[in-house]
């Protein structure tokens, strides 16, 4: 008898020592996957979003946020998109910016605040629908843990639509100015024309 048992016993363990490997294999895989995504999108340029990264590679926005390493190479570039962009804000305009090109970048930050607001929108409706279903195999202090880095997130993407929205603000600004100079100077150089005599 305690032979069959400890036979059973170690077939449970050999079972559950697979999964393990199983799913260490796959969060490894997914890991590198977000981290060669997160790569690409600094190289190309294109904005860098939790949900982005998570689409490029293949993968749940929660897995982004909930393996450290990615999250933080996540934030980190993030974090490096920023000072890029501020960075370039400071710096002296080498050519007179065109209408039509301030009009873009208008474009692209209200694509940016669409973008914020899906993810956001995401990430409660993900906590709403997990959150009941995983409080009875948590506990306390991880659960703790979960609503601090979600409350982080949170204040992470409410300072983004933030800076989108002042981003948005500057550049219908600088179109206005843009526009008006440029109806200056036509104006200008119509009065220039007709003072030149004909010949």
């Amino acid at each position: 008898m305690k032979s069959a048992a400890a036979s059973s016993s170690n077939d449970r363990n050999a079972r559950v020592e697979r999964l393990r490997a199983s799913r260490a294999k796959d969060s490894e895989e997914k890991t590198t996957r977000a981290l060669d995504a997160l790569d690409g999108l600094l190289r190309s340029g294109r904005r860098i979003t939790v949900s982005q990264v998570a689409r490029d590679a293949a993968v749940s926005t929660w897995f982004v946020y909930n393996q450290p390493q990615v999250h933080r190479a996540v934030q980190e570039g993030i974090a490096s998109q920023r000072e890029r962009v501020r960075q370039d804000s400071t710096a002296p305009v080498a050519q007179q910016v065109s209408p039509a090109g301030l009009r873009t970048d208008l474009a692209l930050a209200r694509e940016e605040i669409k973008d914020l607001k899906r993810e956001r929108d995401q990430l409660l409706n993900r906590v709403r629908l997990s959150l009941g279903a995983e409080l009875d195999g948590v506990n306390q202090n991880e659960l703790i843990q979960r609503v601090q880095r979600l409350e982080q997130r949170n204040t992470a993407l409410n300072e983004e639509l933030s800076e989108a929205r002042n981003r948005i603000a500057t550049l219908e600004d600088r179109l206005r100015e843009t526009e008006d100079d440029l109806t200056a100077a036509r104006a200008g150089l119509r009065r220039a024309m007709r003072a030149v005599p004909s010949s």
